[in-house]
């Protein structure tokens, strides 16, 4: 009966494990559209000028963008830097024995982080770098503290630096400030970072809409089907007794 007993509180205890597990920053709402092939295409630059130095996406090829609208000369003139071929995956040159010795750890394959991470995790983390003088990179993060990435935009975002308050006896990031501009304003950064994030999320699966599309056909043809199958069960049941 004791055994009992704790197995039953164990369980009970499980849902309120996995809400702690879940405690962190809240995050803002990414901007998906994977219908908005101008965002994608954006994206798309965004990603291979600032990210495919040092992250790879290994299981993209780049030819794979024509499906955003893009022709393979398109492709081949303002995206095609780490390769010589539209056939070829988004493989980067660095080694990641070197890369840990720099970093701590190899810059992770970026192929599925949207379905990994979240595409409001990706939103808000790469809004959320702040100076930290106390890192080896010289930033931080609210969402992912003492990330070993640098902020590879910050000439973009600009300079954040955080704006604490007390709880008790710890001090919060309470929210983040502009402490020096960068190339673009704060609300245009946000809006390029919506257009990377929409990249991510469609790279993680580029075939995502055709295949809510398909499920949509799928399940109009399976209801039609029933309707069918319920007057012909009708039918051949009717001089049954």
């Amino acid at each position: 009966m004791k055994r009992l007993k704790n197995f039953l509180l164990l369980l009970m205890a499980v849902p309120v494990i996995a809400l702690a597990s879940e405690e962190g920053p809240a995050l803002d709402k990414a901007p998906i559209n994977l219908s908005d092939h101008e965002s994608l295409q954006r994206g798309a630059r965004i990603f291979v000028n600032y990210c495919l130095n040092c992250h790879s996406a290994s299981a993209m090829r780049y030819s794979r963008m024509e499906d955003l609208g893009l022709t393979e000369e398109q492709i081949k003139e303002n995206l095609l830097f780490a390769a010589e071929k539209p056939g070829e995956t988004m493989t980067v040159a660095m080694n990641k024995k070197e890369a840990k010795g720099w970093f701590g750890s190899a810059p992770p394959d970026l192929s599925v982080i949207a379905r990994a991470r979240g595409s409001d995790w990706l939103y808000t983390y790469l809004r959320s770098f702040y100076r930290d003088d106390s890192r080896p990179t010289g930033w931080n993060n609210v969402v992912f503290d003492k990330v070993a990435m640098p902020h590879v935009l910050w000439s973009l975002q600009g300079e954040m630096v955080p704006v604490r308050k007390k709880e008790g006896e710890h001090e919060v990031i309470e929210r983040l400030e502009l402490a020096k501009p960068g190339s673009v304003t704060l609300a245009e950064y946000d809006a390029m970072v919506g257009d990377l994030v929409n990249y991510l999320t469609w790279m993680g699966e580029p075939d995502q809409l055709k295949r809510k599309e398909l499920g949509l056909i799928v399940l109009a043809f399976l209801a039609i089907f029933f309707v069918v199958a319920y007057y012909l069960k009708k039918e051949f049941w009717k001089d049954v007794h």
